[in-house]
């Protein structure tokens, strides 16, 4: 470790990894409304939040947990289509809070499609969030739906059916057809908009 008299240690979530300090005080100064993306392995969060003096200030939020406990999405919760359908939640909710524009906050960027997925669903409401389209990846909306997802399935279901039900046992057991999932993607948001 570095020694001296000019020498400072850096604050504890900056040496974890976690905050970009300089980056967040650039957007706190912005004074807008903030798009917090997070991931870990095997969830996805989003929140609306606003800057304050005492305090951040929650508006809106969406974790991928609710899918499963208030949609009865059957499938898993870290995947690309579950992270686009939670930031599409979180998107619905902040409509109908009469939030109408925020700026994007995806922290030091770990699961980077994730976000991208999370993002691109709060977008698809019709919020404005400044985001240049080359962020996205070239086949963008056949990986939000799961269509990757689906034919790996029913190539594996064909080639190879006790691996199969090894690999998509969790979803079998929810009683989800993984060769589907983009079929059931497809059902969901209609479902989201009408429930929100």
């Amino acid at each position: 470790m570095a020694k001296g008299p000019k020498y400072r240690v850096p604050f504890r979530r900056r040496r974890e990894g976690k905050t970009n300090y300089h980056r967040r005080l650039r957007l706190i100064q912005s004074r807008r409304n903030r798009l917090v993306v997070r991931c870990s392995n095997k969830h996805t969060i989003v929140q609306v939040v606003e800057s304050k003096i005492e305090g951040d200030k929650m508006l809106s939020q969406a974790h991928s947990q609710q899918l499963a406990k208030q949609f009865d999405w059957n499938y898993n919760l870290g995947n690309l289509p579950s992270a686009y359908l939670t930031g599409y939640l979180c998107g619905l909710r902040s409509k109908k809070a009469g939030i109408d524009d925020a700026i994007v906050d995806v922290g030091i960027l770990v699961h980077d499609n994730r976000v991208k997925a999370a993002v691109k669903g709060f977008l698809d409401v019709g919020i404005n969030v400044p985001v240049d389209e080359s962020w996205f990846f070239n086949d963008w909306e056949n990986r939000i739906k799961g269509v990757h997802i689906a034919e790996y399935a029913q190539k594996l279901k064909k080639e190879n059916s006790s691996e199969y039900k090894k690999k998509y046992s969790a979803v079998l057991k929810n009683k989800g057809d993984p060769t589907k999932i983009d079929k059931d993607f497809e059902i969901m948001v209609k479902e989201m908009e009408k429930k929100v």
